[in-house]
């Protein structure tokens, strides 16, 4: 077979794998969907996601950074939305396995569909499910050695209804609609083993109401890292460890400061 031959079957073979996989993204992409690009290191991942619904933000990204994970470590992401916070730690972290539980349908589907685009069915496992029963199941008790949580972050006020986002998915993800703090903290504790660790992104400005309920169930504040929109500015979100029936020690880590003299901070996102 001559080169040119050689060349051209490379050709065809790539454009045939071009194909193939455009086919196969298309079938997964349902109206008002786009393709995102989700690449951590040397991982080249992508993402399906709904503009008019909920899309990841940077919060999932800090969240990931901030998580300290064993090779053999089995998670659970509570409120798992589209898959994004358990795909990015693929990327990032050695573990067993990850569970993501998320109560809304639309979001399920979403997340089974990105977790087969990227033929992580091995890795991660989606669950329909309501965070608020984990604790009604005795199987699940000492079950996990990390929970990873992006809760909703707005109390839901009745008398407030009319600046709740209109748009349900929005609002269920932002609002505690569906699921409290108190849900999220409690039943944490159930499915972590005695050790376990226990990692959220919050408003800097609930975290009494955190470590409250935190040392209530068990759940002993260990290591927090304040989130500043610039070095001016007060913090406004904060990463937050605990460990499943520790001992009473806090580290406070150094400030994550987003942007420096309006320079994006690139490099500290990238780790």
């Amino acid at each position: 077979m001559t080169e040119k031959n050689l060349n051209d079957n490379y050709v065809i073979s790539f454009e045939m794998g071009w194909l193939i996989f455009m086919s196969q993204i298309n079938n997964l992409l349902k109206k008002n969907e786009r393709l995102d690009d989700l690449s951590v290191g040397d991982k080249n991942y992508k993402i399906i996601q709904n503009p008019k619904k909920f899309c990841f933000g940077m919060d999932s990204v800090l969240l990931c950074d901030f998580i300290k994970i064993k090779k053999n470590d089995i998670a659970i992401d509570l409120g798992c939305g589209n898959g994004a916070i358990s795909i990015i730690l693929v990327a990032k972290k050695k573990f067993k396995k990850i569970i993501g539980i998320e109560i809304q349908k639309t979001c399920v589907d979403l997340a089974k569909r990105n977790i087969i685009l990227n033929n992580l069915g091995d890795k991660i496992k989606i669950i329909h499910g309501d965070i608020k029963k984990l604790s009604r199941f005795k199987f699940l008790k000492n079950k996990f050695d990390i929970v990873v949580t992006n809760p909703p972050y707005e109390k839901y006020l009745s008398e407030k209804l009319s600046l709740i986002n209109k748009n349900k998915e929005k609002a269920i993800a932002r609002h505690e609609i569906l699921c409290n703090l108190n849900d999220i903290i409690c039943n944490s504790a159930h499915i972590l083993k005695s050790g376990g660790k226990f990692f959220m992104i919050h408003k800097s400005q609930r975290l009494v109401d955190i470590f409250c309920l935190m040392r209530e169930y068990n759940l002993e504040p260990k290591r927090i890292k304040l989130i500043h929109t610039d070095i001016n500015s007060a913090s406004q979100m904060i990463l937050i460890e605990g460990v499943k029936n520790a001992g009473v020690m806090l580290k406070i880590d150094e400030p994550l400061i987003i942007y420096e003299k309006l320079d994006f901070d690139v490099k500290k996102l990238k780790k």
